[in-house]
C-alpha cells in the first residue's frame, strides 16, 4: 500500500459509507448542479487582450454587488408583503436582513480599492460606455424606497424587457407609501389623497404625516411596533448614504474628478445622489420632536 502522503487529513471515520458520489440519477443534485457553478463561474469574460489581472477583480466585485442588489430588492418586495398585511414581525426581520445585505454591499468598495489608478488604466478602455448608472438592479431599489425618477429609464430604452420590468416597478407603491397605507389601518388620520396619490411621482414627506409620527415617537411604549419600524426604515436609509458616500470615494481615489465612463460627471454625480432622502417624514419628525413643532 501506498505510503500515505505527508500531510494528508484523513476524512471523517465512515464517511466512506454515507459520502454521496453518484450524481447520475437526475433526482440528485450536487452542490455544483444547484448553485449552477458552470455557469456563474464562467460569466467573468475580460475584454482586454492580453487580459488583465485587475480587470478579473472589477467584474467580479461588479457582479457579485448585483447579486447583492437583487437579493435587496428581493427582501424589500418582500417586506412590502408583509406590510400589506400588518405582519410586523416579519417584516423587521427582513429589514434586518436587507441591513446585513447592505453591509456586505459596502464592503466591496475596500475589496475595490485595493485597485489603484494605474491598476485601473490597465483595462478602462474595454468598459466602453458601460456604467453602474445603467444597473437595473439598482433601479429598482431606488424604485421600491421610493425614488421614482422617469428620466433614469431613458438608459434602458434599448432593452424593452428592461424597460417593461421598471416601468412596472415605477407605478407600484414604494415601500414607503405601504406604510402610510398601514398607519391608516391603525387608526391614525392619514390624508386620503395620499392613499390614492400616483405612486409613479416620488413622494417627498409631508407635515401631515410627520405629526403623525410625532405622536408615535412621544408615546414609543404604546405604539413600540410602529417606532422599532420607523428606526429600522432609518437604519436602511443611513447604510444606503454610507454605500452612496463610500462610493463616490472610491471613484475620486481610483479616476479624480474626471467624467464617467457612461457620461455623467463622474464623483460630481455621485457626490449630488448624497442629498437624495426616502425616507422624509422619518427625518422631519426629529425636528418636530426638538421644537415642538415651532419650527
Amino acid at each position: 500500500m501506498a505510503d500515505k502522503a505527508k500531510g494528508d487529513r484523513p476524512l471523517e471515520r465512515g464517511i466512506e459509507d454515507t459520502l454521496v458520489t453518484d450524481f447520475a440519477d437526475t433526482h440528485r443534485k450536487s452542490y455544483g448542479d444547484f448553485l449552477q457553478l458552470k455557469t456563474l463561474l464562467n460569466l467573468q469574460k475580460t475584454f482586454q487582450d492580453p487580459a488583465q489581472p485587475d480587470e478579473m477583480l472589477f467584474i467580479i466585485i461588479h457582479q457579485v454587488s448585483e447579486l447583492w442588489l437583487k437579493l435587496m430588492h428581493h427582501q424589500l418586495v418582500e417586506v412590502r408583503r408583509f406590510l400589506q398585511q400588518d405582519e410586523f414581525g416579519p417584516a423587521m426581520k427582513n429589514l434586518d436582513r436587507i441591513k446585513a445585505i447592505q453591509r456586505q454591499l459596502i464592503a466591496a468598495w475596500e475589496t475595490l480599492l485595493t485597485m489603484t489608478p494605474a491598476d485601473y488604466m490597465t483595462f478602462r478602455k474595454a468598459l466602453g460606455n458601460s456604467s453602474g448608472f445603467q444597473s437595473y438592479g439598482y433601479r429598482q431599489i431606488e424604485f421600491i424606497l421610493g425614488n421614482k425618477d422617469t428620466a433614469t429609464l431613458k438608459v434602458h430604452e434599448h432593452d424593452p424587457e428592461v424597460m417593461e420590468m421598471l416601468t412596472a416597478a415605477l407605478v407600484k407603491p414604494s415601500l414607503y407609501d405601504e406604510v402610510l397605507h398601514m398607519l391608516a389601518r391603525q387608526g391614525f388620520d392619514v390624508p386620503q389623497d395620499l392613499l390614492d396619490r400616483d405612486y409613479s411621482k416620488t413622494y417627498s414627506g409631508d407635515p401631515r404625516i410627520v405629526k403623525i409620527w410625532a405622536e408615535i415617537y412621544r408615546n414609543t411604549g404604546r405604539y413600540w411596533d410602529l417606532y422599532a419600524l420607523g428606526e429600522k426604515l432609518m437604519d436602511v436609509e443611513s447604510l444606503f448614504q454610507r454605500w452612496r458616500f463610500d462610493h463616490a470615494t472610491a471613484v475620486e481615489r481610483v479616476i479624480g474628478m474626471q467624467p464617467g465612463t457612461g457620461g455623467s460627471s463622474g464623483v460630481a454625480f455621485l457626490r449630488k445622489a448624497l442629498e437624495l432622502r426616502f425616507f422624509h417624514d422619518l427625518y422631519d419628525v426629529r425636528t418636530d420632536l426638538m421644537y415642538g413643532g415651532q419650527g
